[in-house]
Order: C-alpha cells, then structure tokens, then sequence
C-alpha cells in the first residue's frame, strides 16, 4: 500500500466571479463526488454549492475569482467557498414567500450537517470562506 493512499483527497476549483459560475462550479463538484465515490452527496452539494457561488457574485461585488476547496473522506465531504470580501458577513435574511432570494442560508442550514464562516488572512483578514459538511444518510 502506498503511501499516498493514506492521504485525504482535496480538490481545487477557482472560477471567475461570473454570472456563468454557480453552473460551472456545482457541475465541477458533483463531478468530483461522482468520481470518488460520494454519490448520495451530490444534489445536495449541487444546491448548496449553486447557493454559495450565488451569494458570492451578488454580494462580493469586488472579488474577482471565487475559489472552492473539497475536501472528501469516508462518505462525507467538506465544501469551501471563498471569496474576497472579509466584511461582508453571511446572514440569514427573511425569506419573501413571493421573491426568488434570500433562501441560500436557510438552505445550507437545513441541509448541512454543519457549516461555519472562517475569516482568513490572520490579523489582516482578507478573504472569507463559507464552508459546510455534508455527510452520507446513515
């Protein structure tokens, strides 16, 4: 057994901040659950993933690339998307029956088994990832 087959798989994806992106980043990601085997994680990464790359190119005007970071390991997957903009903090807002927004957090708190907000940059905060764990049904 080698060496390298003891070590978690993580994936990179940097997309544009572009309107076209939501699309190519939740295909990218389910590709690569597909690929290592965390099937039953798929639409749900789909969703959440289309949700995070939304909410970034609508409210982080100035960030120019929006980057994902995967993270798979025994069923579960931990997802990161970052973005550029370490003042805009991700809020719940309320939901308008009738409007088309405002739904992303809500999602990603009903469907993740856990998710956060991570300032990073250290003392000089740059950036902001949202990230959430999604796990297998048991």
């Amino acid at each position: 057994m080698s060496a390298l087959s003891n070590i978690t798989p993580l994936y990179r994806l940097s997309a544009p901040n572009h309107p076209s992106s939501p699309r190519v980043c939740r295909e990218t990601v389910a590709a690569v659950l597909q690929a290592t085997g965390a099937t039953a994680l798929v639409d749900t990464a789909r969703l959440l993933v289309s949700e995070a790359v939304t909410n970034v190119h609508r409210h982080a005007e100035h960030t120019r690339a929006i980057h994902i970071d995967v993270l798979v390991h025994d069923g579960a997957a931990v997802i990161a998307v970052k973005d550029n903009d370490p003042d805009g903090v991700p809020l719940r807002r309320p939901v308008n029956p009738h409007g088309e927004g405002g739904r992303g957090l809500l999602l990603v708190e009903e469907l993740a088994y856990r998710w956060g907000v991570t300032w990073l940059g250290g003392e000089e905060t740059d950036r902001k990832q949202v990230w959430f764990e999604l796990r297998a049904p048991e």
